[in-house]
């Protein structure tokens, strides 16, 4: 969850497109003065920092900035060189040999090899970890057989030919693979893995960093911490920050007032502030390649495996309505893959939306959701229907479960009784993960720009498809798109995906967030990628 993993929350690629904030002219540069600190904000906990077990937003955004794969994203959204220097691919497509570069070092001073990225795989893969970012990679060889502990992780398609060259095999070409790279795999330190066991990733001192930046002083709970230039980075020259001063800010008022009293660099702004504040210097809106969305837990509830009711729960939402009321750079969501992915050159969203009859489903359309309510009580054998909706314990999560409490029972009157819980978002994650849930607001921001990367985390057995839906078409569907090199046939695929899903309503996809800011003015180079804030090469200029 991205990304390297993929980031669930309510709130925040993703794009993988970065938004860069204007730098200053190079002669001003020349003449200026450096800050050496930024203080920032996110607007939930961190779950986790071992990246195998990582879907959380706020722990994707450390991520970004600690740790680098072999690929990473530039500030135009391009796939660029990270610990790779370079890469040949076989003419059938299916192994791929990388270099790696020598002064590659993680925070403690070892070396990053290239059993660093084997032993990663191998840990992500292995059903014992018990890791949600097994879905990437299942294109190396073996990587499904792994998973279901059929075969052993050392039977893995990767290898370390030597300390700097990576081999990878293929069970077949993937078109999307280097874009894929550059957000999914990150090496591992396997002796600083084995020496914390357990404790691995749960706090900043349980971990060792090979990115521009070290986190340090998170303890696993608490609400502030921070990250530091980490002079073991290869490219250190490139990072002008030296630390990066982060808290947890859950409501939008009050990141305002620590932004207006010089104690945050930069705030999210509610529907409110961003519609008095857009035209004010600082303002910025930084749009995601993610979907806000209801997932149904299909398994668990018989009432919600009733698609009529899933149908007639979608159709009563106002989704405009909505979009405006939690953010003013929202837009409404038709699809559950995100707005800036793409197959080929074309633009699948507006592809999808211009063909598929069955979107009526996202539609707002309260004669037809009542229609489909009373159809799915008679199929029940009921006359009322309740469950709970679950989301984040922060300002937005709260206004969009109350804005669909709201929605649904004013529609179906005393048929429906709609309960909300808010709980802090490491609590959400757990229960969606563990399956105790009836409804859950979530959001999922995409790994890379492609519509695979949303679609396929609802195919059967995924980590991602917390309500266990199963859909044999969808999965056939999903199978043949990551094999399909012809860019028009692949694009069928998706989109057949897509209609499926939409049709069957196992999620309810609601709005594509878009972000609005206040940024201090002074600084300069905040790329925006993967709908994480970068601070590789950012600066502050001091007044």
């Amino acid at each position: 969850m991205k990304k390297f993993t993929r980031v669930l929350g309510a709130g925040i690629v993703t794009m993988a497109v970065a938004a860069t904030l204007s730098a200053c002219s190079s002669k001003s540069s020349a003449k200026a003065t450096y800050k050496k600190s930024l203080s920032w904000m996110t607007t939930s906990e961190i779950q986790t920092m071992d990246q195998t077990k990582m879907v959380d937003t706020t722990g994707g955004e450390q991520a970004t900035n600690v740790f680098e794969g072999l690929y990473r994203l530039d500030k135009d959204g391009n796939v660029v060189p990270a610990v790779a220097t370079e890469a040949k691919q076989s003419k059938d497509g299916l192994t791929w040999t990388f270099k790696l570069r020598k002064d590659a070092k993680w925070s403690n001073g070892d070396p990053v090899t290239a059993n660093d990225f084997v032993y990663a795989l191998q840990r992500t893969l292995d059903p014992k970890t018990a890791s949600q970012q097994q879905h990437e990679l299942q294109a190396v060889v073996n990587a499904d057989e792994v998973v279901s502990g059929k075969k052993s992780p050392q039977s893995l398609g990767v290898s370390a030919k030597d300390d700097h060259t990576l081999v990878v095999h293929l069970s077949h070409p993937v078109p999307y693979f280097k874009t894929l790279l550059s957000t999914c795999w990150n090496p591992v330190d396997k002796k600083v893995a084995e020496k914390y066991g357990k404790k691995f990733g749960t706090a900043s001192k349980y971990n060792v960093y090979n990115g521009p930046f070290m986190q340090k002083g998170w303890t696993g709970s608490n609400l502030s911490w921070k990250l530091e230039k980490n002079d073991q980075y290869w490219d250190k020259k490139a990072v002008k920050l030296q630390t990066v001063n982060y808290s947890v800010q859950k409501t939008p008022s009050t990141d305002y007032n620590l932004y207006q009293s010089g104690k945050l660099d930069g705030a999210l702004l509610d529907v409110q502030a961003s519609k008095q504040l857009k035209h004010q210097n600082g303002y910025q809106v930084f749009k995601l390649d993610r979907t806000e969305y209801l997932t149904y837990n299909v398994s668990k509830n018989k009432d919600l495996a009733n698609v009529n009711l899933r149908r007639a729960l979608s159709m009563a939402l106002d989704r405009q309505s909505l979009a405006k009321t939690v953010g003013a750079a929202n837009t409404v969501a038709k699809t559950f893959a995100g707005p800036n992915e793409k197959v080929g050159n074309v633009d699948f969203a507006d592809y999808v939306e211009k063909r598929d009859p069955s979107n009526k489903y996202v539609e707002h359309n309260e004669t037809e959701a009542k229609r489909l309510f009373q159809t799915a009580l008679k199929e029940l054998g009921k006359d009322h229907v309740s469950f709970t909706l679950g989301g984040d314990d922060d300002d937005v999560s709260k206004k969009v479960m109350e804005f669909v409490q709201s929605e649904l029972e004013s529609t179906f009157g005393k048929k429906l009784t709609v309960n909300v819980r808010s709980m802090p978002k490491t609590t959400r994650v757990a229960n969606m993960l563990n399956g105790k849930y009836d409804v859950d607001y979530t959001g999922l921001t995409s790994g890379y720009l492609d519509p695979y990367s949303m679609l396929h985390t609802m195919m059967s057995g995924e980590n991602y498809n917390f309500g266990k839906w199963s859909n044999k078409n969808f999965d056939q569907y999903m199978k043949a798109s990551d094999r399909q090199m012809n860019t028009f046939k692949r694009l069928q695929d998706l989109f057949n995906g897509e209609r499926v899903l939409m049709d069957q309503q196992p999620l309810s996809p609601l709005f594509h967030d878009g972000q609005a800011w206040m940024v201090r003015p002074g600084v300069h180079n905040l790329e925006f990628d993967s709908g994480n804030f970068n601070f590789r090469n950012a600066y502050v200029l001091d007044k």
